[in-house]
């Protein structure tokens, strides 16, 4: 990196941390880039290896009709693909919750399904896509930890069943299903009372979850995303760089 590029990047952080010490209802709006700094990969993804395995995209075993069709190889999908063991909150999650702690932060909206931002102590949190730490029995409700799911591999039937034989399914959105309407109005509702609105990690593709950012008011919507997305042009400030090489030169001070 030049020395002009190195301070470019150190004039969008200063300018990130004016932002940041002037506001007092922060809201964070994040996706998929969240995580894949702890580990996580995108499920999403297809490798050369994908098709030898799987007959169909993610998008089509990952969705209500697969999973009422074929449950026996939705969950052979959803085990190896989406329960992700080990993974821990990484430093924009810790950032993220030392904001909040710091009254700084009201809320973190996020698209990510792994439990990561509450797992690094944040409080607030709108889980669009829902969660695979909570699963519950399609039958008579009783939850169900993430084990459960991960140990029904080892089952004859090699599906989750509940012991009043219900099958047990994981509280995530799946494609063809609504998102939750409680979850919904919350975020709507924090977004929409931010003074700035920090989207990070997403392409803001997935939608309904990317059209919540219309509801910002605020003074100050920053993007910081690896690659450019349709929302740069109406940002006040855009960072293409990772969040974590972002969020760990971000000082948090109290109100």
């Amino acid at each position: 990196m030049s020395n002009e590029n190195i301070q470019q990047a150190e004039e969008l952080i200063a300018e990130l941390q004016k932002m940041i010490d002037e506001s007092h209802n922060i809201v964070f709006f994040g996706g998929a880039g969240v995580s894949t700094e702890s580990g996580i990969p995108d499920f999403r993804s297809q490798d050369g290896l994908y098709n030898q395995e799987w007959k169909y995209p993610p998008e089509t075993i990952i969705s209500r009709s697969f999973f009422d069709h074929d449950p026996k190889e939705f969950y052979r999908f959803y085990r190896k693909k989406l329960i992700i063991k080990d993974v821990k909150p990484n430093i924009t999650h810790k950032k993220l919750a030392e904001l909040e702690a710091a009254g700084k932060l009201s809320a973190v909206v996020t698209q990510n399904i792994d439990g990561l931002h509450q797992m690094a102590g944040s409080k607030t949190v709108y889980e669009l896509h829902g969660s695979t730490l909570r699963n519950f029995c399609m039958k008579c409700g009783k939850s169900y930890d993430i084990d459960f799911i991960a140990a029904s591999e080892n089952t004859e039937e090699k599906l989750p069943r509940c012991e009043c034989g219900g099958l047990v399914k994981p509280d995530v959105v799946l494609y063809e299903e609504g998102l939750d309407d409680k979850t919904i109005n919350g975020a709507v509702d924090a977004i929409a009372n931010a003074d700035m609105l920090i989207i990070g990690g997403t392409s803001l593709v997935v939608y309904p979850a990317a059209g919540l950012i219309r509801y910002f008011r605020g003074n100050h919507l920053v993007l910081i995303n690896k690659s450019e997305t349709q929302a740069d042009a109406n940002c006040d400030l855009v960072i293409h760089d990772s969040l974590g090489k972002v969020f760990e030169q971000i000082k948090v001070a109290s109100v």
